[in-house]
């Protein structure tokens, strides 16, 4: 069968399936992409080295294997011809298969149903518990020509390949005061934030002074002037995609009497500056175990592991305002 003789295939398989689906309606995924795969079956009869599998595996990727062509099926009880589509592991790929299409069921308005190639389709990419791809019937522009590489030269790479195009992809999209959910470029060191969402204030001790060193570190625009807004939104965004961390109070973390005068004593002074004076030694340990991917995330550059808190030292110096931080920070490493 050649592409345009499947293409045939398809165009006449949504034009059946719209006459039906505006007669009846398809209730559930699993009814359409029965639907599907019957149809496909009685319009590709007169192919004999074609057989459908009606009982494929439940994970096969595409669902539907047309000799070498494929089809992913996509369904929505909604007006809308978007949909999260599969990883972009593509674990369980049909070998046999060399090109895809979608066909996309829309029950949502007026019932209709049509197919486009799948490469074109494929928009955008979100993370679950894996990123995968989001796909578009007749979209504008595809994400991997957006990323610049076809979908087959894609598919082919390492997974820390591939997870280097999806983050330069991601970082295009960011919005003044986003942050990526995840960095590293190898797979061996991924990050995933516990599944489980905390609460700062229901951190030990230990934890709480260890996150706020990390934060710290990477977001020197914690010593700004108090009138200062959004000095605070860095660090928290760090704790949240990075650790899972929920901080309601952003004051809490570096501000707050309880952490810049534990003692209560009636000394006065810089409540940040006292703050960080206390936890040196964690800052420090920070800078010289946390990623470097972090920095180039946070910093915008790669900082050797040596010149960490020099460096942070002179970001914090350009931010302060009546106070020196390298006047009184960090003396001993000076």
């Amino acid at each position: 069968m050649t592409k345009d003789e499947f293409e045939d295939v398809l165009e006449k398989a949504c034009t059946v399936l719209t006459t039906e689906a505006r007669e009846f309606k398809f209730s559930a995924s699993m009814q359409f992409e029965k639907r599907v795969r019957e149809i496909l079956s009685e319009l590709t009869q007169s192919y004999p080295e074609i057989e459908i599998d009606f009982n494929p595996h439940p994970q096969a990727f595409p669902d539907i294997a047309v000799g070498n062509f494929g089809v992913e099926v996509k369904f929505t009880l909604n007006d809308t011809w978007r949909s999260v589509a599969n990883s972009i592991l593509e674990t369980n790929r049909i070998d046999t298969v060399e090109k895809i299409y979608l066909i996309f069921g829309k029950m949502g308005g007026i019932p209709e149903v049509k197919w486009g190639d799948y490469e074109n389709s494929v928009i955008h990419v979100r993370t679950s518990h894996v990123p995968r791809f989001e796909v578009e019937i007749s979209a504008e522009r595809s994400l991997f020509e957006m990323m610049g590489i076809s979908y087959d030269d894609f598919r082919m790479l390492k997974m820390e390949e591939k997870m280097h195009y999806i983050r330069t992809y991601a970082r295009s999209r960011l919005q003044k005061g986003e942050r990526l959910w995840w960095l590293e470029d190898n797979i061996e060191t991924e990050h995933a934030i516990p599944i489980q969402a905390r609460l700062y204030t229901n951190l030990s001790t230990e934890e709480k002074t260890k996150l706020r060193a990390e934060a710290v570190l990477l977001c020197p625009s914690i010593v700004k002037s108090g009138r200062s807004k959004n000095k605070y939104d860095d660090a928290v965004l760090f704790l949240l995609t990075y650790h899972g961390v929920i901080c309601h109070q952003a004051r809490d973390l570096f501000s707050a009497g309880s952490v810049a005068n534990p003692e209560n004593d009636d000394e006065g002074g810089i409540y940040i500056e006292r703050a960080l004076k206390l936890i040196e030694k964690e800052i420090i340990k920070a800078s010289l175990t946390m990623d470097d991917a972090l920095f180039v995330e946070y910093w915008g550059e790669s900082v050797p592991v040596e010149q960490r808190i020099k460096k942070w030292l002179e970001k914090a110096d350009a931010l302060a305002h009546d106070w020196t931080p390298s006047k009184s920070l960090f003396l001993e490493k000076s």
